[in-house]
């Protein structure tokens, strides 16, 4: 598998289903270990400077309750109209390897989704998701933190099913941007179930951002090696739905596999400022990629 196969083409027709890339369903047991939990703000406007200094200094920065109740069931009820194909302009379902010979068009939308593992691209093609996106005070955090006016660039749904949803191994966020290494991309994380320890919530290494950019490569995804040595322990970030996860696109961060019998459905989005300009996939696997380099994994 090349490192461009994990472009994947979410422009196919809608009868094409896509599948996941990722390879193998077993890592080492304690590759996601954490010494921690992260602890958060509650809301968005009781957001402090101090607040904003901690997402530069760790890398992220965690907002409890920042969406309500209601909000949150919008935003799924969002998901649920993509999933149900009522939309023939959205084609960005990405199913879980494991899907693969389920009749997952006979199935109800309720139960058609434990099989899914992304959505990719639905901001242009669902209002209730294009809300929370551009949510005014979410919008104003992510100012805040690159100094200029943010520009949404990528948006996907994260779903880990019961049982099968697969881990994300540990990686940077810009590993996949073709953006200039002195970017400050954004990204937020925004649970719309419970994200859990044992269903598969986020673990970010504090601090990690600062030591810049690591070689990946491609093993179970486009992800850091599992023996890279850690240079501080790593903290879990469970959050209750509406809770909101800032993060740097350079910290190491990854989610391990969903074993338990609980949803773990998340929604992501990734902002650049507005002055950025785009670089090119070689600049990007020159400091990323593996290729002419003395590293092995």
């Amino acid at each position: 598998m090349t490192v461009e196969s994990f472009a994947v083409d979410y422009t196919k027709a809608k009868d094409e289903r896509i599948f996941d890339y990722g390879t193998a369903d077993t890592y080492p047991d304690q590759l996601y270990a954490y010494n921690g939990i992260a602890n958060g703000v509650t809301g968005f406007a009781n957001v402090t400077a101090d607040n904003l200094s901690q997402f530069h200094e760790q890398g992220y920065l965690v907002v409890n309750d920042a969406f309500s109740p209601t909000e949150v069931q919008v935003a799924l009820d969002g998901l649920t109209y993509l999933i149900s194909g009522q939309n023939p302009d959205f084609t960005g379902l990405m199913y879980e390897r494991k899907a693969q010979g389920v009749d997952i068009e006979a199935l109800p939308t309720e139960a058609r989704q434990d099989y899914i593992r992304k959505f990719m691209w639905f901001v242009d093609h669902e209002p209730r998701l294009h809300a929370m996106a551009y949510h005014p005070q979410l919008q104003n955090i992510v100012q805040q933190l690159m100094n200029d006016a943010p520009v949404l660039f990528q948006d996907m749904a994260l779903v880990k099913p019961p049982r099968i949803g697969r881990e994300k191994p540990w990686h940077q966020d810009h590993a996949y941007f073709d953006l200039p290494l002195t970017t400050t991309i954004v990204g937020v994380w925004i649970a719309l179930d419970e994200a859990t320890t044992e269903n598969g919530c986020m673990i970010v290494q504090p601090g990690s951002h600062r030591q810049g950019p690591v070689v990946h490569f491609q093993r179970r995804d486009w992800q850091i090696c599992d023996d890279h040595d850690r240079q501080q322990a790593a903290m879990a970030v469970p959050l209750k739905p509406g809770g909101c996860l800032f993060f740097h696109s350079l910290i190491h961060h990854g989610t391990p596999a969903n074993n338990s019998s609980s949803r773990r459905r998340a929604v992501q989005f990734h902002y650049q400022p507005q002055s950025t300009v785009k670089s090119s996939k070689e600049e990007r696997l020159a400091i990323f990629g593996a290729d002419g380099k003395d590293v092995t994994c």
